[in-house]
């Protein structure tokens, strides 16, 4: 919901066009301000305890984003898109409960279910917000209230729930230095497969509203529709990356997923109607699936049971901070440099990722630690 309509709030009621995406980028950057205090929280309180109150931060912050945009406060909004960022960073912190909750050979099954959960949120989410458009008198303030209400519901789910995974552990201090860990050639390459798939997603999905609405005045109606289908394809390939991975292995899926980075790059830059938007967002959501996937399943490779908080809670900060860093650029990149200079801003990315992944030894990586 706040990638589709975040960036078009901005262009109304921004100071200036070139901070139009700035709170989907503050969104990022909360979330990249929370995951090494959430991995603290975690080895403290546990993950129950500590999804149940990001949720309830969660429902505070879509509350001041729909007060801060009855009132027409750019300010306030861009804050509100910070503390839901900073509410998500347990949300991602999902995919290595269910990592853990299941044997290691069911891991990357157990993973690829939880991400089909997206599959809901790719529909919801912008369906929340064209239906909350002008629910209250102030453009998109009533969509902000819907999200306020999903949020409540999940809280309810969160609550519960009562699993003994979700203590903390007895040994989360434990373990290795960090920096000792965060240097292995499998923690490496998990953290350069989620940094690139995250980075370039968010710069190409965070500009896409804006391009196709104020560049190439396509309707919202059409925007929804490619940022759900973007969203869907996200997730949907989830059903079959079990099997995939099982034939081609890490190296193959990685490798398919930067091809498939580099297609959504070349449908892009062709035209601008509605059919090649729809189709490079597609292929941009299949890319980073791949590369997300098989970077969180790698990184489990990487790390002992009573280091997983730190590992997780540091790899989802190096992840987003990038992540961050891109948002933050996107709108002054599509401000100045147009839509395809925008793109091709992530060819360097892609070629670095590429060395990375070309240099690698994986009979070496995945026989340093079965997970």
């Amino acid at each position: 919901m706040v990638v589709l309509i975040a960036g078009i709030i901005g262009v109304a009621i921004a100071p200036t066009p070139a901070v139009a995406t700035l709170p989907i980028a503050l969104a990022v950057v909360g979330l990249a301000c929370s995951t090494l205090p959430t991995g603290k929280l975690l080895g403290r309180f546990g993950r129950r305890k500590v999804f149940i109150g990001y949720a309830v931060l969660a429902i505070a912050g879509a509350l001041f984003a729909s007060a801060s945009l009855a009132h027409g406060s750019f300010a306030g909004f861009s804050f509100a898109s910070f503390v839901l960022g900073w509410s998500t960073a347990a949300g991602h912190q999902y995919r290595f409960a269910a990592l853990e909750a299941v044997p290691a050979e069911l891991a990357p099954r157990a993973t690829s279910a939880l991400l089909l959960g997206g599959l809901l949120g790719a529909f919801v989410g912008p369906e929340l917000a064209v239906r909350g458009h002008w629910l209250l008198e102030k453009e998109f303030a009533g969509s902000f209230l819907l999200l306020a209400g999903a949020y409540v519901v999940g809280l309810l789910i969160i609550s519960s729930h009562h699993d003994a995974k979700n203590l903390p552990s007895p040994h989360a201090g434990r373990g290795r230095p960090l920096l000792s860990i965060m240097r292995s050639p499998v923690v490496l390459l998990a953290v350069g497969a989620s940094a690139v798939g995250y980075g370039l997603m968010s710069l190409i999905m965070s500009a896409t509203p804006i391009s196709m609405t104020q560049h190439s005045h396509h309707s919202l109606e059409a925007t929804k529709f490619v940022i759900q289908s973007h969203i869907a394809a996200m997730f949907l390939p989830s059903l079959v990356f079990s099997s995939l991975c099982a034939r081609f292995g890490f190296k193959g899926m990685l490798w398919t997923g930067v091809l498939i980075y580099f297609g959504c790059l070349l449908v892009a830059l062709i035209n601008t109607d509605l059919m090649h938007y729809w189709l490079a967002l597609v292929l941009l959501g299949v890319g980073w699936n791949f590369l997300f996937l098989s970077g969180t399943n790698l990184l489990s490779y990487g790390y002992e049971p009573e280091e997983r908080f730190r590992v997780q809670s540091a790899n989802d900060f190096l992840v987003f901070t990038v992540q961050a860093l891109v948002s933050l650029s996107s709108g002054w990149l599509l401000f100045h440099w147009q839509w395809h200079g925008l793109l091709w801003a992530c060819v360097p990315l892609l070629i670095l990722f590429m060395v990375q992944l070309a240099r690698t030894d994986f009979v070496a990586l995945t026989r340093e630690k079965s997970p």
